[in-house]
């Protein structure tokens, strides 16, 4: 499911506009980016956890030449770790 067709069932399913729909989609999604910024995680009980974690510094391999090494820097990423509700409607599904 892409974005516009999150908005477009969101919009349907509460009967709003589809321009509503979209204000609280992006206000969402912009509340947890600023809630794991802020405090390195966000819970919704039932869906899920954002959370922000550190990745060290390792070493890769070049994709486009295999036999060159290359130094991949230390940095923040974003996990996302289902919910029990969530895991359970995947599963039955």
């Amino acid at each position: 499911m892409t974005k516009t067709a999150l908005i477009a069932s969101l919009a349907e399913q509460l009967g709003v506009s589809k321009k509503l729909a979209s204000e609280l989609v992006n206000s969402f999604i912009e509340t947890v980016i600023g809630g794991v910024k802020k405090s390195g995680e966000v819970r919704i009980q039932g869906f899920g956890t954002f959370r922000a974690s550190k990745r060290k510094a390792r070493e890769g391999v070049n994709p486009q030449n295999p036999s060159q090494k290359i130094k991949i820097p230390a940095m923040k990423v974003v996990t996302f770790k289902a919910g029990s509700e969530f895991k359970g409607a995947v599963k039955k599904s």
